[in-house]
């Protein structure tokens, strides 16, 4: 029997170690002689009080589902893969290789072979780290930062030598052609009539990001592979002992969570930047560790753990933009929250389970003391 309730993992530890971050960031702000209630406003009218604010905040959130998926479909195999950055980074390359090789005749057709592009370049990064883990046992926390490295100076060797227009100064490719333009939200929404605005850079992979997350559900829970690597990640040798092969989950899951990071480069890559930038990934991929963890690894939380992300990052650029606060106090605040629902959530968790386990202490003793009913009373009652 688990410790605490499922609700009050999913929800109550979160909950609280987000409370604790908020505070400590209250008082941050406070010790710089600023309003923290009127931050709050400020971040809350910035990122959720207009259609411009929401484009913003729904677009750093597609590329956190992505990265966030990565995270967690490695990690229900027990593998931490910190490797999402190098991952979405090669994505980008092998979304821009296709976007610039033909000239398509519409997004419909560039689309869906962008995003086979993009996932089999992060799926090819993250098989050499997988490969070594497996058969040579190199540590994939290691192996996958030491490939975020490489992947970076691949990707701008590439931009100068190869992928830069002639003349260009800036280690950036030719913007795509026309035919890969993918329409933004505001166009979608148009067609049910809903407005939205232009100006955002929020497009159609917002949807394609919410596909995944029912994707990802569907094979971790409704899957014989999910249930091998669901198995795997909780014990190898009973994995082992039921004919689970090792090599074979780590090698898939990990292609698997390469995948899901290379499919971000659709949204910042196709959708966004409509051309391929040296660091077009923008610490995405470390995001999604912390929007893995928040989630608790399952697709709705690290849907709602990305809008929150979302919300933090467009939200902090309206703060350091009208409350003429620092941007590095906003990279601070972002990363209180991290830290507390991510690297200090046992701080948070094991008090709650205490708190649980003296609850269901209590309970048998107070069953055990409750009076019993006299014998005479209970006797007469039958006769009556």
């Amino acid at each position: 029997m688990d410790v605490i309730p499922k609700w009050a993992d999913a929800i109550l530890v979160p909950l609280i170690s987000l409370l604790i971050s908020f505070a400590l960031s209250a008082l941050v702000i406070l010790s710089i002689g600023k309003d923290p209630i009127e931050a709050v406003k400020i971040m809350v009218t910035g990122a959720l009080g207009s259609s411009y604010g929401w484009g913003y905040t729904l677009y750093y959130a597609t590329n956190f589902i992505f990265t966030g998926l990565c995270v967690a479909v490695a990690f229900h195999a027990r593998m931490f893969n910190i490797g999402g950055e190098g991952q979405a980074a090669l994505g980008g390359l092998g979304v821009a290789l296709v976007c610039l090789s033909v000239d398509w005749p519409h997004w419909l057709v560039a689309l869906p072979v962008a995003l086979i592009a993009g996932a089999l370049f992060g799926a090819a990064w993250a098989f050499i780290p997988a490969y070594l883990q497996a058969k040579r046992g190199s540590h994939i926390v290691i192996t996958t930062i030491m490939f975020n490295f490489i992947a970076a100076s691949f990707l701008t060797y590439m931009l100068v030598e190869h992928l830069r227009p002639a003349g260009a100064m800036d280690p950036a490719t030719a913007k795509f052609p026309a035919g890969t333009h993918l329409p933004s939200l505001a166009d979608a929404l148009g067609l049910v009539g809903i407005p939205f605005s232009q100006a955002a850079p929020a497009n159609i992979t917002f949807f394609i990001a919410l596909l995944a997350c029912y994707l990802v559900w569907l094979l971790i829970w409704r899957t014989r592979l999910g249930y091998e690597i669901r198995a795997y990640g909780h014990s190898e040798p009973a994995a082992r002992y039921a004919g689970i092969s090792p090599t074979k989950i780590i090698v898939v899951s990990m292609m698997i969570s390469g995948a899901l990071a290379g499919c971000m480069a659709v949204n910042n890559v196709m959708g966004e930047a409509e051309r391929l930038v040296l660091n077009s990934v923008e610490g995405a991929g470390f995001i999604g560790i912390a929007v893995a963890l928040m989630g608790r690894s399952h697709p709705l939380g690290v849907l709602l753990a990305a809008l929150l992300f979302g919300f933090l990052y467009q939200g902090g650029a309206e703060l350091s933009l009208w409350a003429n606060i620092q941007r590095e106090l906003i990279v601070v605040i972002q990363a209180l929250v991290i830290l507390f629902t991510g690297a200090l959530d046992n701080m948070v968790r094991m008090p709650i389970e205490a708190l649980f386990l003296n609850f269901r202490r209590k309970a048998p003793v107070e069953a055990t003391t409750a009076p019993k009913p006299d014998a005479k009373s209970a006797q007469g009652g039958h006769g009556a």
